[in-house]
């Protein structure tokens, strides 16, 4: 059976996780995926995560703690377009994920925007190692949400194809709004244009 998109977005950073890498969680929410990286990068690796809102932070924070899975993740709470005001230039990083939309259970009128999502995704890119993947689910079914979802599926669609792969998966014949799922994966050798 085909993999729903949440799922397949953890099978593609499962593919190349491996303990010690660092990690971002650019959108951290109800934690859930903050606890899968912290697992995959294991007590050597690092998980660098954000989230505006108070609540999403707590709430992962305490998720982390029962799992014992707190040392190896530092959570900011701030906005994801501020990434590079905590990795430095010369850090690397193999993988991130984004989940966008709003955080379930709590004021839907606070959503992740296209401008502020593409300045995180680009400053990801540059800090990519190669074969290293950024993830992005995008919900758009929500008030702001289709403006996102243009904005960035057209911003993707302009990554030089000589330094990265795109991907796109999404259902295309079910109701509600599916969400899609973007890959963007750092090519090993850069090709020439």
């Amino acid at each position: 059976m085909l993999i729903p998109s949440v799922k397949y977005s953890h099978t593609l950073l499962k593919e190349i996780i491996k303990p010690g890498d660092t990690v971002v969680d650019a959108t951290v929410g109800n934690g859930f995926d903050t606890l899968f990286l912290a697992e995959l990068v294991g007590t050597d690796g690092t998980v660098i995560g954000f989230d505006i809102q108070a609540q999403a932070i707590e709430t992962t924070l305490m998720k982390l703690k029962d799992t014992q899975l707190d040392k190896q993740v530092s959570l900011y709470q701030q906005g994801h377009e501020t990434v590079s005001s905590v990795i430095s230039k010369e850090d690397k990083i193999k993988a991130a994920i984004f989940n966008l939309g709003y955080l379930p259970k709590a004021d839907k009128n606070i959503i992740t925007q296209g401008p502020t999502t593409i300045q995180a995704i680009e400053t990801l890119m540059e800090h990519l190692t190669p074969l290293g993947r950024i993830i992005i689910v995008v919900y758009y079914g929500h008030q702001g949400g289709p403006e996102e979802k243009n904005q960035v599926m057209e911003f993707v669609k302009t990554i030089p194809q000589s330094h990265f792969n795109v991907l796109s998966y999404q259902f295309i014949n079910q109701k509600n709004q599916p969400p899609i799922l973007l890959a963007i994966e750092k090519k090993a050798k850069v090709n020439a244009p």
